[in-house]
């Protein structure tokens, strides 16, 4: 089976939210304690990702239309020292560390590999990616998924997975999206965040840090896992089209360009009410 990336306009980090406007500029909020919500001067962006993590500070990816990317916030790693790639066709973020996937549907990777998670040089036919904390899982073309990186709680064991269309990872769990609409999950299952095997019709998923998120083909939205700060409270939600999960937040685009948000407010990483033009969803 063939499928395609669905680029993102919405990314959520530890303690920061991105949006990409419809005009190809990008606007954030929240914590921004490394630069990593100085990101008022790109342009050209047609997708964006946030290093999130379950402690820790964070950075933020942009990839532009010409196949580089842009990238701003914490550095300690050389997460952000993307400069050079080019013919880049989606990517990814997670603690310390930032995933390209490229044109011909290798991986590249910048930042932390103490766990192995940047070791994707051998990926072949890659589509997607998710970063978690310490884990990485690429998507294939062939609808199956691959992991490196840490594997502590069976957050790579993956390899019996099949018919999948998206793959998203928190700090010690993955998830993934079945073609026919079900969700399938492995890794750590303390705060519930992988009891997903009842989900039926959903169309988009993310991962926070201990939380899953599933977008409905009825543009309602489910989720589970931890919700110590409300950010599983998304069953009021309507017209959503696409979600991200930060650590303890959750945000969600509606058709409209408009974006909602649940959950921890502490650095205004739910500041997002008067958002507006934020791009739609659209196959890169």
């Amino acid at each position: 089976m063939i499928v395609r990336q669905v680029l993102p306009s919405l990314a959520a980090g530890y303690r920061h939210t991105a949006g990409l406007k419809a005009d190809g500029t990008v606007t954030a909020a929240g914590d921004n304690k490394y630069g990593q919500c100085n990101v008022d001067d790109w342009s050209g962006i047609v997708a964006v990702a946030a290093g999130n993590a379950h402690t820790g500070n964070a950075h933020t990816i942009g990839l532009r239309a010409d196949g580089t990317v842009a990238a701003a916030g914490w550095n300690k790693h050389g997460q952000c020292e993307v400069s050079s790639w080019h013919d880049i066709v989606a990517v990814a973020a997670g603690w310390r560390r930032t995933i390209g996937l490229k044109a011909d549907g290798t991986a590249v990777a910048a930042g932390r590999n103490q766990d192995g998670e940047c070791e994707v040089g051998g990926w072949r036919n890659i589509i997607a990616a998710a970063a978690g904390d310490w884990h990485t899982a690429g998507l294939q073309s062939d609808g199956r998924v691959i992991a490196a990186g840490n594997n502590r709680y069976g957050q790579c064991g993956v390899s019996g997975w099949h018919s999948i269309v998206a793959v998203a990872a928190g700090y010690l769990h993955t998830a993934a999206l079945e073609a026919v609409g079900t969700v399938v999950a492995a890794g750590r299952n303390k705060e519930r965040q992988c009891e997903v095997s009842s989900w039926r019709g959903i169309t988009a998923i993310a991962a926070g840090s201990h939380h899953t998120v599933g977008l409905k083909a009825d543009g309602t939205v489910t989720a589970t896992g931890w919700n110590k700060y409300g950010e599983c409270e998304v069953s009021g939600w309507r017209d959503i089209v696409a979600v991200a999960a930060g650590c303890t937040h959750t945000v969600g685009l509606k058709a409209d360009g408009t974006v909602v948000a649940a959950g921890s407010n502490e650095y205004g990483q739910c500041g997002v009410s008067g958002w507006y033009d934020i791009r739609l969803p659209f196959i890169g």
